[in-house]
Order: C-alpha cells, then sequence, then structure tokens
C-alpha cells in the first residue's frame, strides 16, 4: 500500500517528478523540460497525466486543471518559462496539453499563450479527443503545434499508442481505464487494450480511481501525489485508503442523488436539475440521465469567482445529436464557452444565460 498522506514517501517512491510550483519558485520549475498541463476532473485526464510522466525520465512538472481555468494556467505557464537569459532559449523543453478541448470562445487567447510558450523555447504538443473545428486545427499547426487528434478514441489512449515504445506494458491499465470511464471503451485500440484486462478487475479499479479524483477536486497535491504513484507501476488499489475514499464518495453520491430527485426538471428532450452538492457534476449527471429516461440530460452549479454556471450534459444512446458540437455552438452564442465529445461534454454559462442555454439545448436534441 502506498500512503498518499505523507509526501516524503511519495517523493521517495517517485523522486523525478514534482508538484507544480508557484510563481516564487520559477527557478525550481525550470529544471522540469517536461510540462504537462492536463484536465483533472475525471479518470482520463488524470490517466494522460500518468503516461506523460511514466513516458519520461527527466524531471516533470505536472499541472491539474478544469476547463474553466485553463488560460490563467496558460498564462502562468507562459511567465514561468520566460526568460531573457539566451541559456534559456537555448534550453528546449516541452508541454504537453491533454485532454483539454478547445472551444471558440478562448481560442484566440490559447493560441495567444502558446505562440508565447513557444518563442521562450518550449515544444508543443496538443493531444485529445474533444471535437474541434478544421480552423482551429489548422490555427493550431500553423502556429507550430504538434497536434495529436482523434475522435475515435480518447486521449489517454492516445498519448498511450504514441508513447507506447516508451512505456512499461502495465501502463496500459490506465489508457484502458481512460477510455472505460469516458464510454469510448468501444473504440477500436480502446476496445484491443481494454480485452486484455479481466473486465471485472478493469472497471473495480477504474471506477475506484474515478471516486478519488472525484472526492479530491478541491486538493491538487493529492491528485498530483497520484499521478507520481499511480505513474510507477502501481494500481488504485495500492493507494492507501483509496478505495475507503471511493466508498465514502459513492455513499455521498447516492445520498445526494436522493436529496435531487424531486428537483429535477423535464423537457421534451432534456431533463436538467441544479445542483449544489459538493459532488462532481459529472457523476450527479449521469444519475439524472437514469432517473429522467430522457435522451439527454443537465446538472449545473454556479462558480462565484467566474460569475457563471458550470454545467455538465451527458446523452444516452438514444440521443443522436452531438452534443459537443450543439453545446459549443449554443455556449459561443449566448457569451459562454462549452464544448466535448458526442455524449458527454460541458459548458461555462453567463448568469443570465442559463434558461436561454437550456431552451436552445433542448430543442437542439434530436
Amino acid at each position: 500500500m502506498v500512503s498518499l498522506e505523507s509526501s516524503n514517501s511519495v517523493e521517495k517512491d517517485h523522486p523525478k517528478s514534482k508538484s507544480v510550483p508557484t510563481l516564487g519558485k520559477t527557478d525550481q520549475f525550470r529544471s522540469s523540460k517536461v510540462i504537462c498541463l492536463s484536465h483533472k476532473e475525471d479518470v482520463d485526464g488524470l490517466a494522460s497525466s500518468i503516461l506523460i510522466t511514466a513516458a519520461y525520465k527527466s524531471p516533470i512538472s505536472v499541472i491539474l486543471v478544469d476547463y474553466a481555468n485553463v488560460i490563467s494556467r496558460l498564462n502562468q505557464i507562459v511567465e514561468l518559462t520566460s526568460g531573457s537569459e539566451s541559456v534559456d532559449r537555448k534550453r528546449r523543453g516541452m508541454l504537453f496539453i491533454c485532454d483539454l478541448g478547445l472551444n471558440k470562445k478562448v481560442e484566440r487567447r490559447f493560441v495567444e499563450c502558446i505562440e508565447k510558450i513557444i518563442a521562450n523555447g518550449y515544444k508543443v504538443t496538443y493531444i485529445d479527443h474533444h471535437d474541434i473545428s478544421k480552423e482551429s486545427r489548422s490555427l493550431l499547426k500553423e502556429t507550430g503545434v504538434k497536434l495529436i487528434h482523434s475522435l475515435q478514441e480518447c486521449t489517454s489512449v492516445q498519448i498511450y499508442k504514441t508513447f507506447k515504445r516508451r512505456l512499461d506494458p502495465s501502463a496500459s491499465f490506465f489508457a484502458a481505464a481512460g477510455a472505460l470511464t469516458d464510454y469510448m471503451e468501444d473504440k477500436p485500440i480502446a476496445s484491443s487494450i481494454i480485452s486484455r484486462y479481466d473486465r471485472q478487475f478493469l472497471m473495480l479499479e477504474a471506477t475506484a480511481l474515478a471516486y478519488m479524483i472525484s472526492a479530491n477536486q478541491h486538493d491538487d497535491e493529492f491528485l498530483r501525489k497520484l499521478v507520481d504513484v499511480l505513474s510507477q507501476k502501481k494500481y488504485p488499489h495500492d493507494i492507501e485508503g483509496g478505495f475507503l475514499i471511493a466508498q465514502r464518495y459513492a455513499k455521498k453520491i447516492s445520498e445526494g442523488v436522493k436529496s435531487l430527485r424531486g428537483s429535477i426538471v423535464k423537457r421534451k428532450n432534456l431533463a436538467y436539475a441544479h445542483s449544489n452538492l459538493d459532488l462532481a457534476s459529472s457523476m450527479v449527471v449521469n444519475f439524472v440521465l437514469g432517473i429522467s429516461e430522457k435522451p439527454a440530460a443537465m446538472v449545473y452549479k454556479f462558480r462565484d469567482e467566474i460569475k457563471s454556471y458550470v454545467v455538465s450534459i451527458r446523452g444516452s444512446k438514444d440521443c443522436k445529436t452531438h452534443l459537443g458540437r450543439l453545446v459549443n455552438d449554443v455556449a459561443l452564442e449566448i457569451g459562454g464557452s462549452g464544448g466535448g465529445h458526442d455524449r458527454a461534454c460541458g459548458a461555462v454559462v453567463p448568469r443570465d444565460k442559463l434558461e436561454t442555454f437550456i431552451e436552445r439545448l433542448d430543442s437542439g436534441i434530436k
């Protein structure tokens, strides 16, 4: 068992990986030649950072972020990678951006940050499976970004395929777990990887990891240590107290969903509920989808720091609309942002535009 409560034990197990620095630790940060900026809210995002960490022997700086804070984190990376010394610019580093999507609202600021990071001596690789426009793809390539993108496989599977020669065969577990929890286990490469594992073992471990991640969304230090430990050929069951965290979170979800039952609103194609629960909306929304029996479901909560609603959306197999594309278009029209893949996506919606968002989403779903 590996305990995440003791930072000393984790660092002993995995001395090559470093926690994300603060602005006051610029020198420490610059000793890292590899930076991984990855989604922190689900297994696919964490698995992506686990695989990048396992693939490189040089020091790694892992920065975990949610969709709403991508630009602020990129700005931090711009500042931390900048330097006037010529030796800094000759020392080339690498930035991997994983599982974060690129919506039209933040595209310009996103690219501006990337241009500065490249000018600071870093090669940038963008790895993702969310739907992005042809224009965005072209713009990234013109900026000098190496683009690894496919709608057919989740991000962690694409990373595993790309860096397979650098990885121990056991690392395929995290690609399998990412695909399973992102509902992409039936894709060609993912299904081949998943078939190598006992399905019950994979489902248990992947679900426990998903619940550990969701239970610690406000504890980035825990999540980074999770990345550190699991990149060293460990499984979720090796995390001391990890399954207990998952069990407690499962109970919390069950109790929370019961409290929401009476507040679920049903429209023609969409069911939705407001949630102030201290739970990941991505977990709760699946229950709303199942209870409502509608083609799609949505859970939203207000985040005061951005004065907007953060929305999580899921679709059933009966949903014939690509929700990621629909949400991207609708959110952009009302001054928000959003996107994702066909049956799982999210959005940031301005406070006074929520009802408009719901109406347009419901009418756009087939």
